[in-house]
């Protein structure tokens, strides 16, 4: 399933994936205990040094322009950048940063072995010397909050990695369509079901849906943790014991994703399994489909192709909440100067890096500078990820819960989309899959 991280202003890019999916790691890694060695501080060396950061092409133009403006403020202290396409990076950063060359910063997606190999240095006394903890909404942070053996995220384990901009999973729908239906934007979900009603009435699309890459799983999260709340949703996408998919929550999740393919909403289940995100955009920008349940990834397509009559709004539910992570880079353990790496860390949330981050087409770490004009497209996006945060409601992708999660959402979702398995049967091939890597 693509999960990009671009915004209004951004191009289309891959995804940068959360969770604690398995990656590469050498046999036998070891590290050495530079980083660890050395005290945790806000002091500076005023020797010249160069710290060296890897990352990938999705966010190289705002690291890069944030690299620049951090130079400017610590003229000693160069920051070599590199970057590698997404597929040969996840596949080789734990190899680089067991090795002999290890660079000081790394972009950091799948986490499991790269904490358990203790491959990337705790940042918690950074974060407490920083003050991350009071600038973060909690499960911002949460998220790259990881137990000692990479088997669970969230509150309770270190911190690895500091945000670097986020993504937001939300509903666009048609301003234009909408309008010709009498149908103003949802805020229950109630008032969501009635529209898809009174569209599917109409002889509209209710829901443009692309699932060819499984992204029905998009509407089973959001109904549940928008029922169930952030909390709980959280507990079980970061791997907590005892958690399981098989809620109230989720089982009327997955009965209403049902309910509205019967219903004609989603269009047919063949043509709706067989089109991918992409082709969903461009089926929605085309005026097929008063919703879309996408990610801001797909912002400046969308508002390019649809204008003025572009809109977002969080997932209509009983809790506010979005579905998102956030770019995220972590310190080596071999780091020489982890002091001055903390340091750029903790310039992400500048100003500077922000206004970056926010041209890149990500939501930025300091909000103040996600101002936006009222009424458009990035306007819309700018307010929901204001109502998420303000509500601590951002929750992580459920199918990056296991290292195969992507694979079994999609199949469940297209087989319950195409009447071929139940509820029963969708709930349970989740909880076996997450089962296998979270049973104790």
């Amino acid at each position: 399933m693509q999960r990009r991280t671009r915004l209004v202003l951004a191009p289309l890019a891959a995804s940068t994936l959360l969770g604690i999916a398995l990656t590469a790691c050498a046999p036998g890694a070891t590290t050495n205990d530079s980083a660890a060695d050395i005290e945790a501080s806000t002091e500076l060396t005023t020797d010249e040094i160069t710290l060296t950061l890897m990352s990938t092409p999705e966010s190289g133009g705002a690291t890069e322009a944030t690299i620049a403006a951090f130079e400017a403020e610590h003229p000693n202290i160069a920051i070599e950048y590199s970057q590698t396409n997404y597929d040969d990076y996840n596949q080789s950063v734990n190899l680089n940063l067991s090795g002999d060359q290890s660079p000081d910063i790394v972009l950091l997606n799948a986490v499991a072995n790269t904490v358990k190999n203790k491959l990337v240095l705790p940042l918690d006394d950074y974060a407490g010397l920083y003050g991350w903890d009071d600038f973060f909404p909690a499960n911002q942070l949460n998220q790259w909050r990881v137990a000692d053996d990479g088997s669970t995220l969230g509150d309770g384990g270190a911190l690895v990695a500091a945000p670097a901009g986020f993504s937001l999973v939300g509903v666009y729908y048609n301003k234009a369509l909408a309008a010709q239906l009498g149908i103003t934007a949802p805020t229950s979900l109630a008032e969501l079901e009635a529209s898809l009603e009174k569209a599917s009435s109409a002889g509209a699309l209710p829901v443009q849906l692309g699932n060819a890459e499984g992204h029905a799983a998009f509407i089973v999260q959001l109904l549940g943790q928008g029922e169930a709340g952030a909390d709980d949703a959280n507990a079980w996408a970061f791997g907590h014991e005892g958690e399981t998919f098989d809620t109230a929550a989720n089982r009327t999740a997955a009965e209403t994703l049902a309910a509205w393919q019967k219903a004609g909403y989603l269009g047919d289940a063949t043509t709706a399994n067989g089109t991918d995100l992409q082709g969903a955009v461009d089926n929605f920008i085309a005026g097929k489909g008063l919703f879309l349940v996408d990610g801001i990834w797909d912002a400046g397509k969308i508002g390019d192709g649809l204008g003025e009559s572009a809109g977002f709004l969080p997932f209509p539910g009983a809790n506010v909440t979005g579905i998102g992570t956030s770019v995220a880079y972590a310190i080596s353990a071999q780091s020489e100067h982890p002091n001055e790496a903390a340091a750029f860390l903790d310039f992400l949330r500048s100003s500077e890096a922000s206004e970056q981050q926010f041209a890149q087409g990500f939501m930025p770490n300091d909000p103040t500078v996600a101002v936006a004009e009222e009424g458009t497209l990035q306007g819309d996006i700018v307010a929901s990820w204001a109502k998420v945060a303000e509500a601590d409601g951002l929750v992580a992708f459920n199918n990056n819960a296991t290292a195969t999660m992507n694979d079994t959402l999609k199949a469940g979702t297209q087989e319950l989309i195409a009447g071929q398995l139940s509820v029963d049967d969708f709930l349970a091939s989740i909880q076996n899959d997450w089962a296998k890597a979270h049973a104790g």
